[in-house]
């Protein structure tokens, strides 16, 4: 078999890929992470090990307060996608870290929500900090959220 430049080539790209790790394969620890959980707010912290302390019990929300290890953290299920969609998008305006799943998240610390993700599935979406916009500055006066771009 006669090696040509396009064969190269091809050889060559996938070399790359295979070295930056953008390769079909996937990340190593989006495959540690199980499909989402479903299901009511109960069944859900049964499966985060959470006794759920109900702090509101609506029609189209119902939120509870979990623990794990000395940490916080909330979990909130939503009677729609959109009802859940626009929660967060409103919440995400004052910072945090929220943990999603279908028509559920936990909102807590980065670390506490890395563990539950590893249990519950999920995407981690970041909210806005704002800090940096405060008078006086935040850390290094730096932008806080992808939404400012240095030019």
């Amino acid at each position: 078999m006669r090696v040509t430049r396009p064969m190269l080539a091809l050889s060559g790209a996938v070399a790359i890929l295979a070295l930056t790790g953008c390769g079909g394969s996937g990340d190593k620890d989006e495959a540690a992470v199980p499909e989402a959980v479903t299901g009511s707010l109960e069944h859900i912290a049964a499966e985060a090990d959470c006794k759920p302390n109900m702090q509101t019990d609506a029609d189209t929300i119902r939120q509870a307060l979990c623990k794990k290890g000395k940490e916080k953290y909330v979990l909130a299920t939503f009677s729609t996608d959109r009802g859940q969609r626009e929660w967060i998008n409103t919440a995400k305006d004052y910072g945090g870290f929220y943990l999603v799943g279908r028509k559920w998240v936990a909102v807590g610390h980065e670390d506490v929500l890395q563990a539950l993700r590893g249990t519950l599935g999920g995407t981690v979406e970041v909210g806005l900090n704002h800090a940096s916009h405060a008078p006086g500055g935040g850390k290094d006066d730096k932008p806080a959220h992808s939404g400012h771009h240095d030019n």
